[in-house]
């Protein structure tokens, strides 16, 4: 099942890192601001022609905006996670490895999404 709220987060988040606002954003896409509102937050649904209006004037792949959606998104998250780790002291990467061999081990006890 498509969850277009997680769709419509992931939009926003991209929107504002470009610094853009909403009405830049339906602008550009040649939509209504309504309607960017809608689909950020869930509750509309875009076509594919207007999504694929939204993944290019955000600069974006649809893999990223779709990543929770596609099978085969390991390398997305994998990307993602260096991205965020390229700027971490050495004392935030330790701590950020705890956390994750942590949570890592609470899942896999709790037999979460497990890979086989």
């Amino acid at each position: 099942m498509v969850d277009y709220k997680d769709i419509g987060s992931r939009i926003r988040t991209v929107r504002m890192e470009r610094g853009m606002t909403q009405a830049q954003l339906a602008e550009a896409a040649g939509v209504g601001v309504t309607h960017i509102s809608h689909i950020e937050t869930g509750n509309g649904i875009p076509s594919l022609a207007t999504f694929l209006d939204v993944v290019n004037v955000l600069e974006c792949s649809a893999d990223e905006l779709l990543c929770i959606e596609v099978e085969r998104a390991r390398p997305i998250y994998e990307t993602w996670l260096n991205d965020q780790l390229a700027d971490c002291s050495q004392q935030e990467l330790k701590l950020i490895s705890d956390v994750v061999l942590g949570l890592k081990a609470s899942l896999r006890r709790l037999d979460f999404g497990r890979v086989e």
